[in-house]
């Protein structure tokens, strides 16, 4: 499994920014081999870790060549204060709630 952790500091979103991030989430929830999210706020609301998890890389790759998510890359800065990508490898998972990395409530 890959996990793609998407982390950034938010800063003033207009209408662009939330058409192209809800056709972003779609096109990932649509991949073959997509497998779910997770999303963590800060207590203080300042940082914001989306995490978007594949079955292997060349599903995640198929997000990142996606129209919509090249534009927004382009255009970062205006959305953003500042984000960090971390694409890692999970070998092992465990625990007791299932459905965590599924997409599932």
């Amino acid at each position: 499994m890959i996990a793609a952790q998407f982390i950034f500091e938010p800063g003033d979103y207009d209408a662009e920014f939330h058409r192209l991030d809800a056709s972003i989430d779609d096109n990932a929830k649509s991949i073959p081999g997509f497998l779910g999210t997770d999303r963590w706020v800060s207590t203080n609301g300042n940082r914001i870790n989306a995490i978007y998890y594949f079955d292997d890389m060349s599903a995640l790759t198929k997000l990142g060549r996606f129209v919509d998510h090249r534009t927004a890359k382009g255009q970062v800065d205006r959305w953003y204060k500042g984000y960090r990508v971390i694409v890692t490898e999970v070998t092992a998972t465990y625990g007791n709630i299932p459905h965590i990395a599924t997409g599932e409530v």
